[in-house]
């Protein structure tokens, strides 16, 4: 048996501008969403990989990989990996725009 995503509303598309991130929480899921330059949108978990923890809204979006705001580590946006020399990963969640509403799938 096949499983269906489940997509759910979580804004308007204006509500997610270009560079800066947004705390979704859905569930028992906190979810950073960034739209980068290129207008394209991803969402990850909230907590930065590094063992200080900590929030990954605040991260500086370049291109589609975000730098860690405590410790500077630059993670891809499509993959969730860390990239060297530094190592980790973060979840990655299916995000999309539906005309003017943005859906997450879990």
């Amino acid at each position: 048996m096949i499983k269906h995503a489940e997509w759910l509303i979580v804004g308007n598309s204006k509500d997610f501008p270009n560079r800066i991130g947004r705390t979704i929480r859905l569930d028992d899921n906190e979810i950073a969403v960034f739209r980068t330059s290129e207008n394209k949108l991803y969402a990850v978990e909230n907590s930065s990989p590094h063992p200080k923890g900590g929030p990954l809204t605040e991260a500086m979006v370049s291109g589609h990989y975000i730098y860690d705001p405590l410790c500077d580590w630059k993670i891809d946006l499509e993959t969730g990996i860390v990239q060297e020399p530094d190592h980790g990963q973060i979840k990655t969640f299916t995000i999309r725009e539906d005309g003017d509403e943005v859906k997450i799938s879990l």
